[in-house]
């Protein structure tokens, strides 16, 4: 009878263990099955259940790498100078600085890709709907190639991400080559109807120059308290720096920029002072490449500036 007790006991003991297994098998497969997981640009790391199938973007910079790497999108927001013809009839959440939540959660996204520096107080909204939200910044080129990564990881697409990369890459590498081996010191002057102010090297512009191999002569300096991709304005200490190239930003049309410039340079002698100046070597830079982000163009935005400086080199 013992022997019996025993082996019904160890038999009990042998099923529970049995079924635990069979739970753990069974639960083990579905904890692990998941689409992707991105690491985005606010360090957050977001996992995707399945492949997003309604994505709306919060700048229309997004647009195009997306469409690149096979993505699209049902909502996007409003753009005079950055909207490709595939998005045109696509649904409007509101301007770039005024996304209306209301209009996004009425396109029923799975992912909302969000611009940082612009829209992440969207994120805690989103994400408390149940909406999955991946937090995206493209001013440097290194910032584009990493959106380009997380574009292709959304849409399944990396062989495809991978190829656009080594395309911009190429590109790039093609017009470095052409150039002078000389290093410059130029200024970026970004001019509102506020004033002046100095882009620094995190600004497009700058990472531009960056990658051109000139000096920023504003680099160190302490940026604004509300854009750290830019310093306060001041004549005297431009003037003390000596840029012998300055370029300029602005929202608008160039050329009203230059007359406003130009007023501004006959307004002050100190101005005359400067070689850039004297040489003529003051360049106006369109908005649409280096103040909204150029995204996959940033090629485009290398050669422009490369271009000014060096115009005989791409006759």
């Amino acid at each position: 009878m013992k022997r019996i007790l025993i082996g019904i006991i160890l038999g009990a003991m042998l099923l529970a263990f049995a079924g635990c297994g069979t739970q753990d098998e069974k639960a083990s497969p579905s904890s692990a099955q998941s689409f992707a997981t991105i690491e985005d640009d606010m360090g957050r790391s977001v996992v995707l259940e399945k492949k997003p199938e309604r994505i709306v973007v919060t700048s229309a910079s997004f647009l195009e790498p997306l469409h690149e790497v096979g993505g699209d999108v049902v909502g996007r927001p409003d753009s005079k100078t950055q909207m490709p013809d595939f998005a045109k009839d696509k649904a409007s959440v509101g301007k770039v600085y005024q996304i209306d939540v209301e209009k996004v959660l009425a396109c029923e996204p799975d992912l909302v890709i969000v611009n940082k520096g612009m829209n992440e107080k969207l994120v805690d909204t989103l994400e408390a709907s149940g909406i999955k939200t991946i937090v995206v910044e493209s001013k440097s080129y290194e910032d584009v190639k990493h959106m380009v990564q997380m574009f292709a990881t959304v849409t399944g697409e990396k062989d495809q991400g991978d190829a656009l990369i080594k395309r911009m890459d190429g590109k790039i590498d093609a017009i470095l080559e052409k150039l002078p081996k000389e290093k410059h010191r130029v200024a970026i002057l970004h001019s509102t109807n506020q004033g002046l102010t100095v882009q620094l090297d995190g600004s497009i512009a700058g990472s531009t120059a960056k990658m051109l191999g000139w000096e920023n002569v504003a680099a160190g300096e302490t940026p604004l308290a509300k854009n750290p991709d830019a310093a306060p304005y001041s004549l005297e200490t431009l003037v003390e720096k000596n840029p012998e190239i300055i370029f300029v930003t602005s929202m608008g049309k160039i050329e009203e920029i230059k007359a406003n410039m130009e007023q501004t340079i006959a307004e002050n002698p100190a101005w005359q002072t400067l070689p850039a100046v004297q040489k003529k070597q003051l360049y106006y830079l369109p908005q649409d490449l280096f103040l909204l982000s150029p995204g996959i163009h940033y090629p485009e935005a290398v050669e422009y500036m490369a271009k000014l400086v060096y115009p005989e080199v791409f006759r």
